[in-house]
């Protein structure tokens, strides 16, 4: 199906953000966004025929019902949340918040966290001053789509100095597949603090002729010395399309640590961008991805360096099966005057069945003489001499390609800061390999 989006621009923006009594400036810019959605193009990832998906689907506003405490979430949240709902947690169902919780010594510290629709409101300036800076309205149409329809969302602020030791956690929950569900998380860490954000995308829409269409994005703003690590894991259903930009601005010394799985059932473009603005910033990125049935993928890390002494490490490892398709592409750049820059990348894909395809795209984009950079690809089956050495100590054939696909995806599994969202990734991990 083509996506004209032709039926929809600044006069249904503006509708919308009215009826949500947001602040005159957000309605003012959501109509910017709504004008763009008619002019721009759809994003054009290699090899990934973008206009022939179904993404013509914006949905309609269908929040969810708010509740005081985390006993009253709906059974499915509840059960996603676990333990985690102790800590500090933020819930969208559908196409708002719907639940908040921040502990009271982090707020006497002036840590901040509530839905971004409600921070339009009471921090105006931060706001205004971050969102969509990274991740820009007029990228393509897909970003002013995001502009103008964006919803619920997590706004964090982690002040001067703060360090928070618990992780905080994002859960994004959808079970209308026509509601529009549009997260947007901004997260903002002062100079010197740490932060870690766990995000989970989920989804339960039974059965459905409709399309949900996951249009998300991520920004993270580290100022100078801070330190932030972002966790998603992202798993819904067949019906629905993950579109998934994350972004991450980086300031002297500050760091980024993307810890992400992309383990959605249905067709899914991701883009994982670092911005080393900053001198002696640094990026680790590690990402897998498991495609089954006919799924088509195109998941792409980026590390742009400017920043002097600035380092990046990017990991992407993915397994398809049957006749699932992944593009997967890794870009450094190192911009003239990033002396001394180190940008490293490895992808690697296993492929499980003859339909199966994996295309590992290592790029290096080198404008300065004094740097270093490196990069790795292979793209294979599993590895027959580490089955016999296995099956050589008494493990059957079956289990022991199990034993080493897990272990090839373990770089990234074992790194899931919260326990609860770990088992969920195993849960899924045996789903989807099974």
């Amino acid at each position: 199906m083509s996506t004209p989006t032709t039926s929809f621009g600044r006069e249904a923006a503006a509708a919308i953000a009215r009826s949500k009594n947001e602040p005159a400036w957000l309605v003012a810019w959501r109509e910017e966004a709504g004008d763009l959605t008619r002019t721009l193009e759809l994003p054009k990832p290699e090899k990934t025929p973008l206009q022939r998906w179904n993404l013509d689907v914006q949905g309609t506003h269908r929040p969810g019902r708010e509740v005081a405490a985390a006993a009253d979430l709906p059974a499915p949240i509840a059960s996603l949340l676990g333990t985690a709902a102790d800590g500090a947690v933020i819930v969208q169902h559908n196409s708002s918040v719907i639940y908040t919780k921040l502990p009271e010594e982090w707020k006497a510290k002036g840590v901040v966290l509530s839905s971004l629709e409600d921070a339009a409101r009471t921090h105006e300036e931060l706001v205004r001053a971050h969102l969509m800076t990274a991740y820009e309205r007029g990228e393509h149409k897909l970003s002013a789509m995001h502009g103008a329809l964006w919803n619920g969302g997590a706004f964090l602020y982690v002040p001067r100095g703060v360090e928070i030791e618990v992780p905080v956690q994002a859960l994004l929950y959808a079970d209308d597949a026509e509601a529009t569900f549009a997260p947007h998380i901004l997260v903002i860490a002062d100079a010197n603090s740490r932060v870690t954000v766990v995000e989970t995308a989920s989804s339960s829409l039974g059965e459905t002729d409709a399309t949900l269409l996951h249009n998300g994005a991520v920004e993270v703003f580290a100022k100078a010395g801070a330190q932030v690590r972002y966790a998603a894991v992202h798993h819904m259903d067949s019906k629905a399309i993950d579109i998934s930009y994350r972004r991450a601005v980086l300031e002297n010394d500050a760091r980024i640590e993307w810890i992400v799985g992309d383990l959605h059932e249905g067709n899914t473009v991701t883009d994982t961008l670092s911005v080393l603005k900053g001198n002696g910033s640094t990026s680790d990125a590690k990402i897998i991805s498991v495609g089954t049935g006919s799924q088509r993928m195109s998941l792409t890390t980026r590390a742009v360096h400017f920043g002097r002494s600035s380092e990046s490490d990017m990991i992407t490892r993915a397994v398809m099966k049957d006749a699932a398709t992944a593009i997967i592409n890794g870009i450094t750049k190192i911009e003239k005057g990033a002396t001394k820059a180190d940008g490293q990348q490895t992808e690697k894909v296993l492929m499980l069945s003859p339909k199966a395809r994996g295309d590992a795209n290592p790029i290096l984009l080198i404008d300065e003489d004094d740097v270093k950079a490196g990069h790795a690809a292979s793209v294979g089956q599993v590895n027959a001499e580490q089955v016999h050495y296995l099956m050589s100590r008494g493990i059957a054939k079956e289990e022991a390609e199990r034993l080493i696909i897990y272990g090839f995806l373990d770089p990234v599994v074992s790194q899931i800061p919260l326990e609860s969202v770990r088992e969920l990734l195993h849960r899924i991990l045996e789903r989807k390999l099974g």
